[in-house]
Order: C-alpha cells, then sequence, then structure tokens
C-alpha cells in the first residue's frame, strides 16, 4: 500500500475560509472518488498555516485512475478556485508502507468504513 502525504501552506488567517470550503464543496468529491482518506489536519505546533492530509492506495495505478477520474469531475473543477487563492505552496509526497505495517493499515481502513 501507499500513502500520499499533501502538505498545504496557507495564507495567515485562511485556515477556517479554506476548512469551510473544503468541507462545503471538495471533501464529497474526494470521497467520491479516492478510497482511503486516512486523516486531515492543521498544525498546533511547528510551522503554522498548514493543512496536511493524508490518503491510502492500495498501488501507484489505483491513485492515478482516481486521481484522474477526480480531476474530470465537473464538481472538482466547481471547487478547486475557491480555496486556490488561500494556498501559499503544496507538497506531496507519496510513502510505501513498511512491510510490517501493511496490515495493520488495511485492518485501520476497513474500520473506518
Amino acid at each position: 500500500m501507499y500513502v500520499e502525504e499533501r502538505l498545504y501552506t496557507l495564507q495567515p488567517g485562511s485556515a477556517a475560509e479554506f476548512f469551510r470550503n473544503y468541507e462545503d464543496f471538495g471533501l464529497k468529491v474526494q470521497l467520491r472518488h479516492l478510497p482511503y482518506l486516512v486523516g486531515y489536519y492543521l498544525t498546533e505546533v511547528g510551522p503554522q498555516n498548514l493543512v496536511v492530509h493524508l490518503w491510502a492506495y492500495d498501488d501507484l495505478g489505483q491513485r492515478e485512475r482516481c486521481r484522474a477520474a477526480m480531476q474530470a469531475d465537473p464538481d472538482w473543477q466547481v471547487y478547486l478556485p475557491k480555496n486556490r487563492s488561500l494556498i501559499v505552496s503544496q507538497e506531496t509526497r507519496i510513502m510505501k508502507c513498511a512491510p510490517f505495517f501493511v496490515e495493520r493499515l488495511k485492518k485501520m481502513l476497513a474500520a473506518a468504513k
């Protein structure tokens, strides 16, 4: 399994608006297309105005197919401009699960359904 970590640095003071837009417009589209939301966070200590979210995929092919479907969704295209101006920078990492963690992650994801 793979986990994608996305980090968005936001304009100072814009987190409430970012989350409101995401909850009202973006989340439902992502949940429609992406298989496993692992977590969605805002930093409390450390670099401020940093949103981190994690998505799990069975393999990189699944990620590519799911993200292509999401990008083609008209509802996603409606959402994107709502938060784009609030984002200063974006980083993305794709991490492969350690062999001993794959089954544990699968159980965690199954329990969350």
